[in-house]
Protein backbone atom coordinates (compact mmCIF):
# COMPACT_ATOMS: atom_id res chain seq x y z
CA UNK A 1 0.00 0.00 0.00
CA UNK A 2 0.92 3.33 -0.96
CA UNK A 3 1.54 5.93 2.13
CA UNK A 4 0.32 8.79 0.04
CA UNK A 5 -3.24 10.05 -0.14
CA UNK A 6 -6.02 9.42 -2.48
CA UNK A 7 -5.21 11.07 -5.47
CA UNK A 8 -7.73 13.43 -6.99
CA UNK A 9 -9.38 11.75 -9.94
CA UNK A 10 -10.42 8.40 -10.25
CA UNK A 11 -12.95 6.05 -12.16
CA UNK A 12 -14.37 9.34 -13.83
CA UNK A 13 -15.02 11.57 -10.56
CA UNK A 14 -13.49 13.70 -8.04
CA UNK A 15 -11.96 11.71 -4.70
CA UNK A 16 -11.14 13.74 -1.55
CA UNK A 17 -8.78 13.00 1.38
CA UNK A 18 -9.31 10.16 3.56
CA UNK A 19 -10.34 12.30 6.11
CA UNK A 20 -13.29 13.63 4.33
CA UNK A 21 -15.22 10.54 5.61
CA UNK A 22 -16.18 12.26 8.50
CA UNK A 23 -17.74 15.23 5.80
CA UNK A 24 -20.70 12.73 4.52
CA UNK A 25 -23.62 14.61 3.88
CA UNK A 26 -27.34 13.91 3.05
CA UNK A 27 -27.64 10.46 0.73
CA UNK A 28 -28.32 11.98 -2.81
CA UNK A 29 -28.94 8.99 -5.45
CA UNK A 30 -26.38 9.14 -8.57
CA UNK A 31 -24.14 11.66 -7.08
CA UNK A 32 -20.99 10.50 -5.71
CA UNK A 33 -19.23 11.55 -2.17
CA UNK A 34 -16.14 12.91 -2.30
CA UNK A 35 -14.18 10.05 -0.10
CA UNK A 36 -15.64 7.20 -2.32
CA UNK A 37 -13.21 4.80 -3.72
CA UNK A 38 -15.58 2.22 -5.06
CA UNK A 39 -17.95 4.45 -7.02
CA UNK A 40 -20.89 1.96 -7.44
CA UNK A 41 -20.88 1.85 -10.93
CA UNK A 42 -19.56 -1.40 -12.07
CA UNK A 43 -17.06 -0.16 -14.41
CA UNK A 44 -13.36 -0.51 -14.07
CA UNK A 45 -10.76 2.07 -12.65
CA UNK A 46 -9.48 4.04 -15.31
CA UNK A 47 -6.35 6.45 -15.58
CA UNK A 48 -5.51 5.14 -12.03
CA UNK A 49 -5.03 2.14 -9.83
CA UNK A 50 -6.48 1.05 -6.80
CA UNK A 51 -2.82 1.24 -5.14
CA UNK A 52 -2.51 5.07 -5.88
CA UNK A 53 -5.80 6.02 -4.08
CA UNK A 54 -6.38 3.84 -1.45
CA UNK A 55 -4.92 5.10 1.77
CA UNK A 56 -3.08 3.48 3.93
CA UNK A 57 -4.57 1.11 6.47
CA UNK A 58 -5.35 1.96 10.79
CA UNK A 59 -2.35 1.13 12.82
CA UNK A 60 -4.58 -1.59 14.42
CA UNK A 61 -5.35 -3.38 10.29
CA UNK A 62 -1.86 -2.77 9.67
CA UNK A 63 0.07 -6.10 8.96
CA UNK A 64 3.65 -7.15 7.70
CA UNK A 65 3.83 -10.02 5.68
CA UNK A 66 6.17 -11.21 3.20
CA UNK A 67 6.03 -14.14 0.45
CA UNK A 68 9.37 -15.90 1.37
CA UNK A 69 12.37 -16.88 -1.24
CA UNK A 70 12.41 -20.74 -1.86
CA UNK A 71 15.68 -20.66 -3.38
CA UNK A 72 16.89 -18.96 0.33
CA UNK A 73 14.70 -21.46 2.01
CA UNK A 74 13.70 -18.76 4.68
CA UNK A 75 12.53 -19.40 7.94
CA UNK A 76 10.96 -17.53 10.94
CA UNK A 77 13.87 -15.85 12.23
CA UNK A 78 15.10 -14.77 8.05
CA UNK A 79 11.59 -13.49 7.58
CA UNK A 80 10.79 -11.57 10.90
CA UNK A 81 14.21 -9.38 9.93
CA UNK A 82 13.06 -9.17 6.46
CA UNK A 83 9.90 -7.62 8.00
CA UNK A 84 12.05 -5.07 10.32
CA UNK A 85 14.42 -4.33 7.00
CA UNK A 86 11.24 -3.18 5.21
CA UNK A 87 9.16 -1.27 8.02
CA UNK A 88 12.67 0.87 8.18
CA UNK A 89 11.94 1.44 4.69
CA UNK A 90 14.88 -0.74 3.49
CA UNK A 91 13.89 -2.08 0.11
CA UNK A 92 10.45 -3.32 -0.88
CA UNK A 93 8.65 -6.22 0.25
CA UNK A 94 8.23 -9.55 -1.85
CA UNK A 95 4.46 -10.15 -2.45
CA UNK A 96 2.85 -12.84 -3.80
CA UNK A 97 1.98 -12.29 -7.85
CA UNK A 98 -1.23 -10.30 -8.80
CA UNK A 99 -4.34 -11.76 -8.73
CA UNK A 100 -5.58 -14.05 -11.67
CA UNK A 101 -7.92 -12.34 -14.33
CA UNK A 102 -11.66 -12.37 -13.39
CA UNK A 103 -13.11 -15.58 -14.52
CA UNK A 104 -15.24 -14.35 -17.72
CA UNK A 105 -17.86 -16.96 -17.23
CA UNK A 106 -18.30 -16.54 -13.73
CA UNK A 107 -18.56 -12.71 -13.59
CA UNK A 108 -20.76 -12.66 -16.25
CA UNK A 109 -23.43 -15.14 -14.82
CA UNK A 110 -23.01 -12.72 -11.86
CA UNK A 111 -22.97 -9.61 -13.20
CA UNK A 112 -24.45 -10.21 -17.05
CA UNK A 113 -22.40 -8.93 -20.06
CA UNK A 114 -22.76 -5.03 -19.58
CA UNK A 115 -22.40 -2.69 -16.83
CA UNK A 116 -25.56 -2.39 -14.92
CA UNK A 117 -26.04 0.94 -16.05
CA UNK A 118 -26.78 2.77 -12.43
CA UNK A 119 -24.98 3.64 -9.27
CA UNK A 120 -25.23 1.85 -6.18
CA UNK A 121 -27.23 3.79 -3.73
CA UNK A 122 -25.43 5.90 -1.44
CA UNK A 123 -25.86 3.82 1.69
CA UNK A 124 -24.48 1.07 0.15
CA UNK A 125 -21.01 2.76 -1.26
CA UNK A 126 -20.43 4.21 1.79
CA UNK A 127 -20.22 0.94 3.78
CA UNK A 128 -18.59 -0.74 1.66
CA UNK A 129 -16.41 2.04 1.39
CA UNK A 130 -15.46 2.48 5.24
CA UNK A 131 -15.22 -1.64 5.01
CA UNK A 132 -12.54 -1.24 2.28
CA UNK A 133 -10.35 1.83 3.99
CA UNK A 134 -10.88 0.62 8.07
CA UNK A 135 -9.54 -2.99 6.74
CA UNK A 136 -12.76 -4.64 8.03
CA UNK A 137 -15.34 -7.38 6.71
CA UNK A 138 -18.38 -6.73 5.26
CA UNK A 139 -21.63 -8.17 6.34
CA UNK A 140 -24.25 -7.95 3.48
CA UNK A 141 -27.89 -8.93 4.83
CA UNK A 142 -31.32 -9.33 2.88
CA UNK A 143 -33.71 -11.20 1.28
CA UNK A 144 -32.47 -14.05 -1.15
CA UNK A 145 -31.95 -12.71 -4.70
CA UNK A 146 -31.47 -9.36 -4.16
CA UNK A 147 -27.87 -8.92 -4.74
CA UNK A 148 -25.40 -9.79 -2.11
CA UNK A 149 -22.97 -12.50 -3.54
CA UNK A 150 -23.47 -10.08 -6.84
CA UNK A 151 -21.85 -7.26 -4.52
CA UNK A 152 -18.47 -9.02 -4.07
CA UNK A 153 -18.07 -8.84 -7.85
CA UNK A 154 -18.72 -5.73 -8.81
CA UNK A 155 -16.47 -4.58 -6.33
CA UNK A 156 -13.81 -6.46 -7.87
CA UNK A 157 -14.83 -5.64 -11.21
CA UNK A 158 -14.77 -1.90 -10.33
CA UNK A 159 -11.45 -1.74 -8.71
CA UNK A 160 -9.70 -4.21 -10.95
CA UNK A 161 -8.95 -6.84 -8.46
CA UNK A 162 -9.06 -9.78 -10.42
CA UNK A 163 -10.57 -13.37 -9.66
CA UNK A 164 -13.00 -13.73 -6.52
CA UNK A 165 -12.54 -16.31 -4.29
CA UNK A 166 -15.30 -17.79 -3.25
CA UNK A 167 -16.16 -19.79 -0.23
CA UNK A 168 -20.01 -21.34 0.10
CA UNK A 169 -20.72 -22.36 3.47
CA UNK A 170 -22.88 -25.02 4.65
CA UNK A 171 -23.42 -27.14 7.97
CA UNK A 172 -20.47 -29.02 7.71
CA UNK A 173 -17.70 -26.20 6.80
CA UNK A 174 -14.91 -25.68 9.07
CA UNK A 175 -12.36 -22.93 9.36
CA UNK A 176 -9.78 -25.44 8.33
CA UNK A 177 -11.67 -26.12 5.33
CA UNK A 178 -11.67 -22.59 4.44
CA UNK A 179 -8.05 -22.04 5.01
CA UNK A 180 -6.20 -25.48 3.63
CA UNK A 181 -6.84 -29.01 2.57
CA UNK A 182 -4.80 -31.78 3.51
CA UNK A 183 -5.11 -35.01 1.72
CA UNK A 184 -3.01 -37.39 4.19
CA UNK A 185 -4.86 -40.54 2.91
CA UNK A 186 -3.69 -39.85 -0.93
CA UNK A 187 -0.13 -39.25 0.69
CA UNK A 188 -0.27 -42.45 2.60
CA UNK A 189 -1.70 -44.37 -0.99
CA UNK A 190 0.58 -42.36 -2.80
CA UNK A 191 3.75 -43.60 -0.76
CA UNK A 192 2.73 -47.29 -0.39
CA UNK A 193 2.96 -47.13 -4.56
CA UNK A 194 6.35 -45.47 -4.38
CA UNK A 195 7.62 -48.59 -2.22
CA UNK A 196 5.67 -51.12 -4.01
CA UNK A 197 7.50 -49.73 -7.37
CA UNK A 198 10.81 -49.29 -5.65
CA UNK A 199 10.76 -52.58 -3.33
CA UNK A 200 12.12 -50.33 -0.60
CA UNK A 201 10.09 -49.25 3.11
CA UNK A 202 10.55 -46.15 3.96
CA UNK A 203 8.62 -43.29 5.90
CA UNK A 204 6.71 -40.62 3.61
CA UNK A 205 8.90 -37.62 3.89
CA UNK A 206 8.36 -34.37 4.10
CA UNK A 207 9.75 -33.05 0.57
CA UNK A 208 6.18 -34.54 -1.26
CA UNK A 209 4.04 -32.85 1.36
CA UNK A 210 3.74 -29.87 -0.55
CA UNK A 211 1.70 -32.16 -3.59
CA UNK A 212 -0.57 -33.15 -1.30
CA UNK A 213 -1.86 -29.60 0.68
CA UNK A 214 -4.40 -27.08 -1.38
CA UNK A 215 -5.00 -23.58 -0.06
CA UNK A 216 -8.94 -23.29 0.36
CA UNK A 217 -10.15 -19.33 -0.35
CA UNK A 218 -9.75 -18.32 2.87
CA UNK A 219 -5.67 -19.75 3.25
CA UNK A 220 -5.71 -17.78 -0.20
CA UNK A 221 -6.71 -14.19 0.26
CA UNK A 222 -4.48 -14.22 3.33
CA UNK A 223 -1.38 -14.99 0.94
CA UNK A 224 0.83 -11.62 1.94
CA UNK A 225 -0.75 -9.77 -2.14
CA UNK A 226 0.04 -6.32 -2.94
CA UNK A 227 -3.24 -5.65 -3.17
CA UNK A 228 -6.26 -7.48 -1.58
CA UNK A 229 -8.20 -9.84 -2.80
CA UNK A 230 -11.81 -9.89 -2.31
CA UNK A 231 -13.18 -13.23 -0.31
CA UNK A 232 -16.92 -14.04 -0.96
CA UNK A 233 -18.03 -15.98 2.00
CA UNK A 234 -21.53 -17.17 0.93
CA UNK A 235 -24.33 -17.81 3.31
CA UNK A 236 -22.46 -17.54 5.95
CA UNK A 237 -25.76 -17.95 8.38
CA UNK A 238 -25.80 -21.78 7.25
CA UNK A 239 -22.73 -22.14 8.98
CA UNK A 240 -21.69 -24.30 12.71
CA UNK A 241 -22.85 -22.11 15.51
CA UNK A 242 -18.54 -22.15 16.12
CA UNK A 243 -17.71 -20.88 12.85
CA UNK A 244 -18.06 -16.94 13.12
CA UNK A 245 -15.99 -17.02 16.61
CA UNK A 246 -13.56 -19.07 15.08
CA UNK A 247 -13.25 -16.80 12.41
CA UNK A 248 -12.30 -13.76 15.07
CA UNK A 249 -8.58 -14.71 15.51
CA UNK A 250 -8.05 -15.01 11.72
CA UNK A 251 -9.88 -11.85 11.31
CA UNK A 252 -7.91 -9.73 13.86
CA UNK A 253 -3.89 -11.39 13.64
CA UNK A 254 -4.22 -11.37 10.10
CA UNK A 255 -2.00 -15.18 10.10
CA UNK A 256 -2.47 -18.82 10.76
CA UNK A 257 -0.52 -21.99 10.71
CA UNK A 258 -0.57 -24.81 9.24
CA UNK A 259 0.50 -27.34 11.99
CA UNK A 260 1.33 -30.06 9.07
CA UNK A 261 4.12 -28.02 7.90
CA UNK A 262 5.06 -25.79 11.29
CA UNK A 263 6.05 -29.85 12.40
CA UNK A 264 8.46 -30.10 9.80
CA UNK A 265 9.83 -26.70 9.84
CA UNK A 266 13.39 -27.36 10.78
CA UNK A 267 13.29 -29.99 7.59
CA UNK A 268 11.90 -28.16 5.38
CA UNK A 269 11.48 -24.89 6.47
CA UNK A 270 9.96 -23.62 2.87
CA UNK A 271 7.04 -25.88 0.59
CA UNK A 272 5.43 -24.72 -2.15
CA UNK A 273 1.52 -25.58 -2.00
CA UNK A 274 -1.41 -25.28 -4.30
CA UNK A 275 -3.85 -22.24 -3.96
CA UNK A 276 -7.27 -21.88 -4.46
CA UNK A 277 -6.40 -20.12 -7.93
CA UNK A 278 -6.35 -22.48 -11.36
CA UNK A 279 -3.00 -23.49 -11.96
CA UNK A 280 -1.47 -21.22 -9.33
CA UNK A 281 0.57 -22.36 -5.97
CA UNK A 282 2.63 -20.36 -3.46
CA UNK A 283 5.66 -21.29 -0.80
CA UNK A 284 4.87 -21.28 3.21
CA UNK A 285 8.07 -20.62 5.13
CA UNK A 286 8.14 -22.40 8.25
CA UNK A 287 4.02 -23.47 8.43
CA UNK A 288 2.98 -19.88 9.12
CA UNK A 289 1.08 -17.66 6.29
CA UNK A 290 0.54 -13.31 7.53
CA UNK A 291 -1.31 -11.39 5.33
CA UNK A 292 0.06 -7.87 3.81
CA UNK A 293 -3.31 -6.11 2.51
CA UNK A 294 -6.02 -7.31 3.74
CA UNK A 295 -8.55 -9.08 2.03
CA UNK A 296 -12.10 -7.14 1.03
CA UNK A 297 -14.24 -9.84 2.95
CA UNK A 298 -17.97 -9.94 1.49
CA UNK A 299 -20.00 -12.32 4.13
CA UNK A 300 -23.20 -12.40 2.79
CA UNK A 301 -26.52 -13.83 5.12
CA UNK A 302 -30.21 -14.56 4.33
CA UNK A 303 -31.13 -13.44 8.24
CA UNK A 304 -31.59 -16.86 9.17
CA UNK A 305 -30.05 -16.94 12.12
CA UNK A 306 -28.33 -13.92 14.45
CA UNK A 307 -24.32 -14.01 15.05
CA UNK A 308 -22.42 -13.47 18.00
CA UNK A 309 -21.69 -9.74 19.38
CA UNK A 310 -18.18 -10.41 19.08
CA UNK A 311 -17.83 -11.03 15.85
CA UNK A 312 -20.72 -8.36 14.47
CA UNK A 313 -18.10 -5.61 16.16
CA UNK A 314 -15.10 -6.86 13.98
CA UNK A 315 -17.68 -6.56 10.94
CA UNK A 316 -19.28 -3.31 8.82
CA UNK A 317 -22.89 -4.55 8.21
CA UNK A 318 -24.93 -3.60 5.29
CA UNK A 319 -28.70 -4.79 4.60
CA UNK A 320 -29.48 -4.64 0.82
CA UNK A 321 -33.41 -3.69 -0.01
CA UNK A 322 -35.44 -5.18 -2.32
CA UNK A 323 -34.39 -3.88 -5.93
CA UNK A 324 -37.29 -1.02 -7.10
CA UNK A 325 -37.92 -0.64 -10.72
CA UNK A 326 -35.22 0.94 -12.37
CA UNK A 327 -33.21 -1.01 -10.62
CA UNK A 328 -35.12 -4.50 -12.03
CA UNK A 329 -34.93 -2.79 -15.59
CA UNK A 330 -31.08 -2.57 -14.80
CA UNK A 331 -30.51 -5.95 -14.02
CA UNK A 332 -32.77 -6.94 -17.09
CA UNK A 333 -30.64 -5.11 -19.38
CA UNK A 334 -27.63 -6.05 -18.14
CA UNK A 335 -28.50 -10.07 -18.80
CA UNK A 336 -30.77 -9.93 -21.28
CA UNK A 337 -30.35 -6.57 -22.84
CA UNK A 338 -34.13 -6.50 -23.42
CA UNK A 339 -35.13 -3.85 -20.45
CA UNK A 340 -37.05 -1.73 -23.29
CA UNK A 341 -39.11 -4.46 -24.20
CA UNK A 342 -42.73 -3.87 -23.31
CA UNK A 343 -43.56 -7.03 -22.31
CA UNK A 344 -40.03 -6.96 -20.14
CA UNK A 345 -41.68 -3.97 -18.40
CA UNK A 346 -44.73 -5.13 -18.09
CA UNK A 347 -43.61 -8.36 -16.58
CA UNK A 348 -41.41 -6.15 -13.85
CA UNK A 349 -44.55 -4.26 -12.69
CA UNK A 350 -46.25 -7.73 -12.46
CA UNK A 351 -43.02 -8.77 -10.53
CA UNK A 352 -43.14 -5.97 -8.16
CA UNK A 353 -46.73 -6.94 -7.49
CA UNK A 354 -46.10 -10.67 -7.21
CA UNK A 355 -43.57 -10.16 -4.97
CA UNK A 356 -45.66 -8.35 -2.56
CA UNK A 357 -48.03 -10.42 -2.41
CA UNK A 358 -45.38 -13.51 -1.83
CA UNK A 359 -43.11 -11.70 0.84
CA UNK A 360 -40.45 -11.34 -1.39
CA UNK A 361 -39.16 -12.88 -4.68
CA UNK A 362 -35.94 -12.95 -6.15
CA UNK A 363 -34.63 -10.97 -9.30
CA UNK A 364 -33.56 -14.19 -10.62
CA UNK A 365 -37.15 -15.38 -11.07
CA UNK A 366 -37.99 -12.80 -12.85
CA UNK A 367 -34.71 -12.87 -15.38
CA UNK A 368 -36.79 -16.48 -15.71
CA UNK A 369 -40.07 -15.11 -16.64
CA UNK A 370 -38.45 -12.14 -19.27
CA UNK A 371 -36.27 -14.47 -21.11
CA UNK A 372 -39.36 -17.12 -21.39
CA UNK A 373 -41.46 -14.72 -22.49
CA UNK A 374 -39.58 -12.15 -24.90
CA UNK A 375 -37.32 -15.56 -26.04
CA UNK A 376 -40.29 -16.70 -27.95
CA UNK A 377 -41.77 -14.95 -31.32
CA UNK A 378 -45.36 -15.23 -30.31
CA UNK A 379 -46.96 -13.72 -26.34
CA UNK A 380 -47.74 -16.58 -24.28
CA UNK A 381 -51.69 -17.10 -24.35
CA UNK A 382 -53.65 -17.92 -21.31
CA UNK A 383 -51.28 -20.41 -19.89
CA UNK A 384 -49.05 -18.40 -18.91
CA UNK A 385 -50.36 -16.60 -15.68
CA UNK A 386 -49.99 -20.86 -14.06
CA UNK A 387 -46.27 -20.74 -15.98
CA UNK A 388 -45.76 -17.36 -13.39
CA UNK A 389 -46.94 -19.30 -10.63
CA UNK A 390 -44.39 -22.24 -11.59
CA UNK A 391 -41.56 -19.55 -11.98
CA UNK A 392 -42.09 -17.17 -9.47
CA UNK A 393 -42.80 -19.53 -6.61
CA UNK A 394 -42.49 -18.18 -2.54
CA UNK A 395 -38.65 -18.89 -1.19
CA UNK A 396 -39.97 -19.80 1.81
CA UNK A 397 -41.59 -23.61 2.89
CA UNK A 398 -45.03 -22.09 2.56
CA UNK A 399 -45.22 -23.12 -1.11
CA UNK A 400 -46.78 -20.56 -3.93
CA UNK A 401 -49.96 -18.71 -2.54
CA UNK A 402 -53.11 -20.09 -4.84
Amino acid sequence: MTDAGPTSRHNGHANGDPGSASRVGPPSAGVPRPWWIYQGTGRPLHDVSLEEILPPPPPWRTFHGVSPDPADGLEAGARASTSELLENGEGEAPTEPPAPPEDEQDAARRLGAAPLGMRSEPEEADVVNAALILRRPLLVTGRPGTGKSTLAYRISRELGLGRVLRWPITTRTTLRSGLYDYDAVGRVHAAAAGQAADAELHEPGPEDIGDFLQLGPLGTAMLPHRLPRVLLIDEFDKSDIDLPNDLLDIFEAGEYAVPELVRIRSRRPAVRVLTDDPDRSTVIASGRVRCRAFPIVVITSNDEREFPPAFLRRCLQLRLPDPDADRLAAIVAAHLGRADDPRALDLIQMFLERSRLEGGLAADQLLNAVYLVTSQAQVPGPEWEELLHAVWHRLDAAGPKP
